[in-house]
Parts: C-alpha cells; structure tokens; sequence
C-alpha cells in the first residue's frame, strides 16, 4: 500500500494505516491544509472552490470528505460530482471560483485515488504553493470556521453541457463539417466518465458512436492506463464495426489514445503531433512538449517553419514553457493536449474536436495520417538501484560520457543523437532511474536502451 505526497497533490492506496495509504484522515488533513492557503490569499472575499471526481469506486467517500471538510473550513462547494479533469478545470473560471480539487488517480488502477489542486485560473498550483500545501499538513494546525461561518454546498451538474459547448466554439472547430463527413467511431470510456463525457461530445457534433466500457461503475475492465496492451478490446469492436476511429481515455479524461480504422494504434505519442499538425495549419507560433515525448512534433512543427520547445516533464512544466514562449499548442506524450484557446490544462475533449477536424480537413483515414508522420518507436524502461548508490552522480557521469551530443540537464539528462534520443531521470520517491529511448526504428531504439542500461549499472559500481 502506498503514499505519495508531492507538490502537486497526494495520491495513494485505499484502506490501511494513516499516512502510509490514503486514509480517510489523510484525506481531511490534505484538504485542510489547501482550504487553508486559500483562505490565507484571499481573506477579503467568500472562497469558493469546484469539485469533480471520476468514476473509481471510492469516490463518493473521498468526495464526501474533502466537501465535508472545504465546509468545515468555511469554504463554500461548487459540486460537480461525477466529472473530468479537464471539466473542473474549465468550471474554475467561469464560476470565479478561487480553487479546485478533482479526485482521481488518473490512470492508476481502481485501488488508488488523489486529490488534484488547481489554483483561481483552473491550473495545477505552483511548486510553492504545493510545498506549503505539505508543510501545512505534516503540522495538522489548522482553524476551522465556527458555526456561524460554515461554508456552503450546492450542487451543479450543468458543466457536461458546457464543457461541450466550450469545445464547439473554439475557432478551428465546425461540428457541421464534421456532422457532414458521417464518422462512425468506438468509445472506451474505461467505465469512468470519459464514457460519458466523451460519446456526449461527438454526439453533439453528429457522429455515430458505439460505446465500450462506458458504464461508469468504477470497474476498470482492463488496466485504465490506454496503452496498446490494453487495448484489445476496442481494436476488435473497431474493426467488427467497421469504424473510422476508436477513442480510448483515461478515468480522468485527460489522455487521449487513437485506433485507426486498420485497428492499429495511432498512438498515444502521436495525439498531440497530429492536434498541433493541425492548429499549425491554421495559425502559427511554438508548440511546447516534455523532454520525453516524441521527437516527431518536432519535426512538424519546424516543417511549418515554427519554434518546437521541451520543457521538464510534468504538465506545470509544459504549461510554464508554453507560456514563456506563447505556444498556439502543447502537450504530453501520452496523450495530453493543452490548447490555450480552450484552457492551460490537458484535455483529451479538445483533443477529440481537432483531431477530427484534420481527418475532414485532410480527407484521409486515421492509418494514413499517421504514415504521413515521421516514424519513430520509443521504448520506456527502468533500472532500480539500492538505496546507498547516488543517482545524481551517476546522471552527471553519464552527461559528460556523451558531452560530444547534444545534451540537456534541464530534467535528468536528455542525450540527443542524429537517429535517436535517450532521457534518463531519477524517480523522486524511490532509487529508480527511468530510461526513454526513441529512435527511427525499434530495433535502434531497443539495442540503444540496452546498451544505456548496462553503462549505468557499470557507472553504478564505481559511484
């Protein structure tokens, strides 16, 4: 059973003892500790902050707790209740709320939940303020609200409706185009919200769907992670059907994997090159993505003569980089697109509308589309170590190994190759080195990440 507490929120198991798993104790001292911040920069004004929660079956006790205790702290609650990422995110702002929190564990298995804390502009908060956030709750002092000031509850469960319409009016999106091109398209909603927030929205645009796993009852019917081994499902119904797409999400909605009509992946690496291939088309500037996400957005940003920046890795990163250099779009290799003209927060709707709009726009199949793309096959691995080797100096021996390449320390070390790249970075939590390789075949990138791995075991012994 587990713990993690990081700057951006607290994720863990369910049941066990306190401060080892996500107890219900845990839950409260979190959430105080947040309602706290908030009241502490905005003491001349009623805070009110937005709820959402995906479909896990310990959400409604999570969600029970953390409103519960928002009230106790004289906070007043905006509850969606069953809701995405991206949705809370978005009802921030257009209700002025002064925060958020949504509950989920994204792509963890249905054992884990967390809290997700988004500041007034409906965006994850700072390192600074994540870290007072654990400082306050290792302390547990916290004042709550006396009888007379008890916050309020109210429940509001117009934001499905106005996520939709929020997605409809961005300018490159015409859900008449695409009402016109006749789609037909599978949904794995994963049996969390994505399974009805996702068929609502091509609904909305006039596309045929054919739902999978759209229940949302909480039991995950694969691993809720939408990699290709997990996949063999929609990829059957896609071809059984005969449809133009499939659509897979994560319980949380803000990763987006595409099925072409084939049934072969699209690829969750290639969401966001497609999406900004896309927005490129249509408007210039810079697009932004982690230092380990796939070369090929890149490579079709410069081919529209724009600037591609790589951030660290992290969405709080992408976001401040994307910032910095005014991007028209970014995102995360798996599967997260981040459009500012909808909101600074991945969202796999979005996501949705434009990569549509590209197959219309292109008059081509999914398949297709991504043979029009640099190829390129990543491998993801990594090597554990004991807890006495010091991983940080093994990272610094391996950036002067290769100070001859192109390397950046900005995130771990990221080696630049003509044919390929390698990211290594040291887990925060455990004395792991984690490995991404990307190269312009599979076998390059496998014989690359083996021969990464045996230097750093050999590095390890000498350190």
């Amino acid at each position: 059973m587990t713990l993690i507490k990081s700057i951006s929120g607290i994720r863990g198991t369910i049941g066990g003892a306190v401060s080892e798993n996500l107890t219900p104790l845990d839950v409260v001292k979190f959430t105080a500790a947040y309602a706290t911040i908030l009241k502490e920069s905005h003491k001349s004004k009623a805070v009110n902050v937005v709820v959402g929660r995906d479909a896990r079956i310990s959400g409604p006790m999570v969600q029970s707790l953390v409103q519960a205790t928002l009230v106790g702290m004289g906070i007043n609650v905006i509850d969606l209740d069953l809701s995405t990422t991206p949705t809370v995110a978005i009802a921030v702002p257009l209700k002025a709320a002064q925060g958020g929190i949504i509950l989920t564990a994204s792509h963890n298995p249905k054992q884990w939940n967390a809290l997700k804390l988004l500041n007034e502009k409906g965006e994850f908060i700072s390192a600074a303020v994540g870290q007072r956030v654990l400082e306050l709750a290792e302390k547990a002092s916290f004042e709550f609200a006396e009888v007379d000031h008890l916050g309020s509850h109210i429940v509001d469960n117009s934001f499905l409706e106005k996520h939709i319409e929020e997605v409809l009016k961005l300018p490159f999106v015409n859900e008449a185009v695409i009402k016109a091109a006749k789609f037909k398209v599978v949904v794995d909603g994963v049996n969390s919200s994505g399974g009805i927030y996702i068929p609502a929205l091509l609904e909305a645009m006039g596309v045929e769907v054919i739902k999978l796993f759209c229940e949302p009852t909480g039991h995950f019917p694969h691993n809720p992670e939408p990699l290709e081994e997990h996949l063999s499902d929609i990829k059957a119904t896609v071809l059984a059907h005969k449809a133009d797409l499939g659509i897979v999400v994560d319980p949380d909605v803000d990763r987006l994997a595409f099925i072409s009509e084939d049934g072969s992946m699209f690829g969750e690496e290639y969401t966001l090159v497609a999406c900004a291939d896309y927005v490129l088309s249509k408007t210039p500037g810079a697009t932004v993505s982690n230092l380990s996400s796939t070369r090929a957005l890149r490579d079709v940003t410069q081919k529209h003569g724009q600037k591609y920046t790589a951030s660290a890795v992290g969405e709080v990163n992408v976001v401040t980089a994307m910032k910095a250099e005014n991007a028209v779009i970014g995102g995360e290799g798996n599967g997260g697109i981040i459009y500012p003209d909808s909101h600074y927060g991945r969202d796999a709707l979005v996501g949705v509308a434009l990569f549509l709009m590209l197959l219309v726009e292109k008059k081509t199949t999914a398949s297709a589309l991504k043979a029009s793309y640099p190829a390129y096959f990543m491998r993801k691995d990594k090597i554990s170590l004991t807890e006495d080797i010091n991983v940080d100096a093994i990272l610094a021996a391996m950036a002067t190994l290769y100070k001859e390449e192109e390397v950046n320390t900005t995130d771990g070390v990221k080696i630049d190759f003509e044919n390929h790249w390698v990211h290594l970075r040291k887990s925060n939590t455990e004395p792991i080195i984690r490995i991404y390789t990307e190269a312009t075949s599979l076998d390059l990138a496998t014989s690359v990440a083996d021969a990464m791995m045996k230097q750093i075991l050999d590095l390890s012994k000498k350190v």
